[in-house]
């Protein structure tokens, strides 16, 4: 009777790594060009349709839009709204609020997903911190994409990362409950999920070539979220500020490598 053979997280060969990057590309700029129209004023409708005419005019397709029945082009989420927040002329940004942008598209058939978190003027201290923890565990996640280890490996880089910023900063952070990260590639969702929080060792193995979409979402408060009656606004039920951020990253033998960068 023959060893059963370890899963693996889905792989890609090189080439078609540098086809993601190619869409990931696309949605750096998308996500650049947003971050630099969000001014007190403008509607997240607006911002919504700044990522369109970048996705489109470099002959990509917006990943999320019609997306089971999604809206918009990116997800736009402020203040106390996780992730799934719909753009809308009705949001329109202020001094000091918190803003998080999801965005994707598709390229030669390959997918990009990247989100970031970022203030409109002046950030308190408090939201300011959030956002630079939520970065920083991703950062701890992405560091874990090295062959041989295990998917939950990310996850507890994750949390533990989250847990050393919270010494560094002097204040909780919530990780949010039942959403995380996932595969990727020919498709947007595909498995496996990966939870922002876990012990290490577990799940299917990294090698070279595996995708995955790392993405914590934290909170100044609770780790528990509603979703609105739109079907997809998800907020913190405490009400207190969220951020999100989010890379496509593949595992090579020279380390991790980020598929979504952003044009400096």
């Amino acid at each position: 009777m023959g060893l059963r053979r370890t899963k693996t997280v889905p792989f890609r060969t090189a080439g078609e790594l540098d086809a993601m990057a190619a869409a990931g590309a696309v949605v750096g700029a998308a996500l650049v060009a947003v971050r630099d129209a969000a001014k007190a004023g403008v509607s997240t409708l607006e911002l919504d349709e700044v990522a369109e005419s970048v996705i489109r005019g470099a002959g990509a397709v917006p990943s999320f839009k019609g997306y089971h029945g999604f809206p918009g082009s990116i997800c736009s989420s402020v203040n106390d709204v996780v992730v799934h927040g719909i753009p809308s002329a009705d949001v329109v940004l202020a001094e000091g609020d918190l803003v998080s942008i999801d965005c994707g598209a598709i390229l030669d058939g390959w997918h990009g997903d990247s989100a970031w978190t970022f203030g409109v003027g002046e950030l308190s201290a408090a939201d300011a911190e959030l956002s630079a923890a939520t970065r920083e565990s991703m950062e701890a996640g992405i560091a874990a994409m090295l062959p041989d280890n295990r998917l939950t490996d990310v996850s507890h880089a994750i949390e533990a990362e989250t847990r050393a910023a919270e010494q560094r900063y002097g204040r909780s952070f919530g990780i949010v409950s039942g959403y995380g990260g996932h595969g990727i590639g020919r498709q947007m969702h595909m498995d496996p999920f990966l939870p922002n929080e876990g012990k290490p060792g577990r799940g299917p193995r990294l090698v070279v070539g595996s995708t995955l979409a790392i993405e914590p979402m934290l909170t100044l408060g609770t780790t528990e979220t509603s979703v609105e009656a739109d079907d997809w606004t998800i907020t913190t039920d405490d009400g207190s500020r969220a951020a999100h951020w989010e890379h496509t990253v593949a595992v090579t033998e020279d380390g991790p490598r980020i598929l979504t960068v952003r044009p400096s």
